[in-house]
């Protein structure tokens, strides 16, 4: 038993030195060594092979010499700009190894060596795995095209390695199945690395539009001239949205000889455009390509087109739109991480608390987050988690924290967690969201990326399954960044023809920036001046128009027998549906409403009761609403808000009544502020650290944005006539219709 007993010591000794060496690689002066180190080899090692393709045949000779006797005689001298080691070295590199493609070496050496030192050039891992795909398929390549023997030359363009590969392949498949084995191996690397080699290679196949097809006329004032060639990328699905570098748009100027050409063109089938039922153009909706029915076809009354016509192209009316750019956002700088002292002290004197208290526990460990870190407890047998749970102050207290939140049990792991506070909180910026993958590849309908949970991982949701969300928080602790961050995450992922916003801003400043997107992203009553709605009565308007809105949405599902948008825009752009009978594409709706609390002081029950209706019905049809406010009581946030906006965003608050009011439980009074928030999801809950995004950021997408071509107006919503009682003077009314009991009650 001693035996076991001291081997299992020894074990747990070997293991906990393992772990310490392990943690002395996060030290601050150690990666600086290292990374400098790194930086500094690869320039030496880059040096040394630009230099070896020059100096390479005059050295050929030295590499016969032994080793040692190569570095340690001083009289035998080498061409190399980078003296015996950089000759030698790349005399390695290049014939005994991988030839050119070695330079993946360097490349890995420099990206590591900056990761090291706090530049994030480019991902790690990822860079690690392409490199090393092409340094082998390279060497083998440029092997079998620069056919030489080891021995005949000084420079062998692929390597030693290249060499026996290429010669055993082409044995085992011969010279023209190894070409077509590495063609095809190019093929699939690249189709699966990257994005836009799929779509590329299929248009090198596409089929071109056949002549009998009618022209269309762009309408005046939005023509493009590059327009004249996207028919022919009718046939292709919309490619997924993701930030992207186009050239800028070339307007020319349009004769009057074309347009007179153009005419006769397009004499025997009229263009039409949608008229909604003012019988006003709605210029947010995208011109219709109506063509007859094939040959032959028979219409059925389904409004069908004909399956034989190519998709139709939502975002054709603004083809030349360029999504904004990544550099419009800035890399804000961070505090430094969490030091490993920090880390075990906090550890320390969590254990040491529970002690005192006479509770063991089984394990701990930490994961570090951007604001605070999780410790994750594994109580001994027959501890009550509630013991654990009340000491809650107990443990703020020996950590000197500002404070704590203890989540027990941790849903789905068996665990207690402890969310302590960072000494140095990081700064999650806007440019790290919008950049990550989990973002550039989500295929949400109304993406929102949010910030960074706990784990240090993007947190994105899907605002068109949410479908409402309210967020709430004290003032100053970073709601109106989280607004901000919300339309960024979607300015960058849709098309001005998907999306349209209803901004209401009671107070006239928060969201008066987004004014220059009235073109391009925003919807507002046909009378309206502002695009941003300030005025309380004309907020009351514009929510009950967007009720008439989906009504009629829904009016055309029914007919289209569809169930939601998705469906309906689906068989619109199949052609499926005929606009001649009313059928347009639906672009998204979202209502964002700032200080909603003022709102509901000034009109009560007249703002309550459409917004309640919209978050009851108008998530099938694509309209989706978000309001804040910084007054999260129960007579602002009632439970028929609470009923309808499932998903509820909390800040920092001052009470823990206040947490209940948003969250319907306690935990968003133990946040730290600034943009530290709790999430909640039905029975889900999870801390976000939000990204920020500062004012000159915004207004560089916005400007990005509205200097492109736009719609001629914003997006018109239906007018609404109130009840009509409105406006009846007072001697229109019958006094002998009074009640019998009026005057008596006028008497009490």
């Amino acid at each position: 038993m001693a035996g076991k007993k001291q081997t299992k010591n020894q074990s747990s000794s070997v293991k906990a030195n393992f772990q310490e060496w392990l943690q002395s690689f996060k030290d601050v002066k150690f990666q600086f060594v290292a990374g400098l180190s790194a930086v500094a080899f690869s320039v030496m090692l880059f040096v040394a092979w630009v230099s070896f393709f020059f100096t390479g045949a005059a050295d050929k000779s030295r590499f016969d010499i032994p080793f040692w006797d190569l570095l340690t005689d001083p009289e035998i001298k080498v061409e190399n700009w980078m003296g015996k080691m950089g000759a030698w070295m790349s005399d390695v590199m290049f014939n005994r190894w991988f030839g050119v493609a070695s330079v993946s070496i360097v490349f890995i050496l420099f990206v590591g060596g900056m990761r090291l030192l706090g530049a994030r050039l480019l991902p790690l891992r990822k860079s690690l795995v392409h490199a090393l795909l092409v340094t082998i398929w390279l060497s083998a390549t440029l092997a079998l095209v620069f056919v030489s023997t080891i021995d005949d030359q000084y420079l062998m363009l692929g390597g030693a390695h290249g060499y026996y590969v290429s010669n055993w392949l082409i044995a085992l498949m011969g010279y023209f199945g190894l070409s077509v084995f590495l063609l095809v191996t190019m093929m699939i690397y690249l189709a699966v690395s990257f994005e836009w080699f799929i779509p590329w290679f299929k248009s090198l196949f596409r089929r071109k539009p056949k002549a009998d097809v009618e022209a269309i006329v762009p309408p005046v004032g939005v023509f493009d001239e590059d327009e004249e060639d996207e028919d022919d990328e009718l046939d292709d699905e919309p490619e997924p949205h993701v930030v992207r570098n186009d050239l800028p748009p070339v307007i020319n100027d349009i004769e009057d000889s074309f347009f007179s050409i153009t005419k006769s063109v397009v004499a025997e089938e009229p263009y039409l455009q949608p008229v909604n039922e003012r019988g006003a153009f709605d210029n947010d909706r995208l011109p219709l390509e109506v063509a007859p029915l094939i040959d032959g076809a028979v219409d059925s009354g389904d409004d069908h087109l004909g399956d034989q016509l190519a998709d139709y192209d939502e975002t054709q009316e603004l083809s030349s739109y360029r999504f904004p750019d990544i550099d419009l956002l800035d890399e804000h700088g961070s505090a430094g991480e969490v030091s490993n002292e920090e880390l075990l002290a906090n550890k320390e004197r969590i254990v040491k608390t529970l002690e005192d208290y006479k509770i063991s526990i089984a394990s701990i460990k930490a994961t570090v987050g951007p604001t605070v870190t999780l410790y994750e407890i594994v109580p001994a047998p027959g501890v009550r988690i509630s013991k654990i749970k009340n000491l809650e102050d107990d443990i703020a207290l020996s950590l000197s924290a500002l404070g704590i939140r203890i989540i027990a049990p941790i849903p789905g792991r068996g665990t207690i967690g402890i969310e302590v506070p960072n000494s140095e909180p990081m700064v999650v910026s806007m440019r790290d969201i919008i950049s990550s993958k989990k973002y550039q590849t989500a295929k949400y309908d109304l993406p929102i990326a949010f910030g960074k949970t706990i784990s240090n991982e993007t947190f994105v949701l899907d605002l068109a399954k949410a479908p409402h969300m309210l967020v709430a928080g004290a003032t100053g602790q970073g709601k109106s960044v989280g607004l901000n961050a919300i339309i960024t995450s979607l300015l960058y992922k849709k098309h001005p023809s998907q999306l349209k916003f209803v901004l209401v801003d009671p107070k006239k400043v928060e969201l008066n920036i987004y004014s220059k997107l009235e073109r391009h992203f925003l919807a507002k009553l046909p009378d309206e001046d502002e695009p941003i709605i300030t005025d309380v009565q004309r907020v009351v308007t514009t929510l009950n128009s967007l009720t008439v809105e989906m009504d009629s949405r829904y009016d055309l599902l029914k007919k289209a027998n569809t169930r939601n948008i998705k469906e309906y825009n689906h068989k619109f752009v199949k052609r499926q549906l005929n606009p001649e009978k009313g059928h347009r594409f639906l672009p998204y709706i979202v209502v964002i409403i700032d200080e909603f609390a003022d709102l509901i002081m000034t009109a009560g029950k007249e703002v309550e009761l459409p917004i309640a209706r919209i978050a009851q019905l108008a998530r099938a049809v694509g309209i989706h609403m978000i309001i804040a406010t910084q007054r999260p009581s129960i007579n602002i946030i009632t439970g028929v808000i609470k009923a309808n906006f499932p998903t509820r965003v909390a800040f920092k608050v001052a009470s823990m009544i206040d947490s209940r009011t948003i969250l319907d439980s306690p935990g968003a009074n133990q946040l730290i502020g600034r943009g530290d928030m709790l999430i909640s999801q039905g029975s889900d809950l999870v801390r976000v650290q939000c990204a920020f995004v500062d004012t000159p950021e915004v207004e560089r997408i916005v400007d990005f944005i509205g200097a492109q071509r736009a719609y001629p107006s914003a997006m018109l919503l239906p007018e609404y006539v109130g009840a009509s009682s409105e406006g009846v003077e007072p001697g229109d009314v019958d006094l002998s219709k009074r009640d019998p009991m009026f005057e008596d009650a006028a008497r009490i």
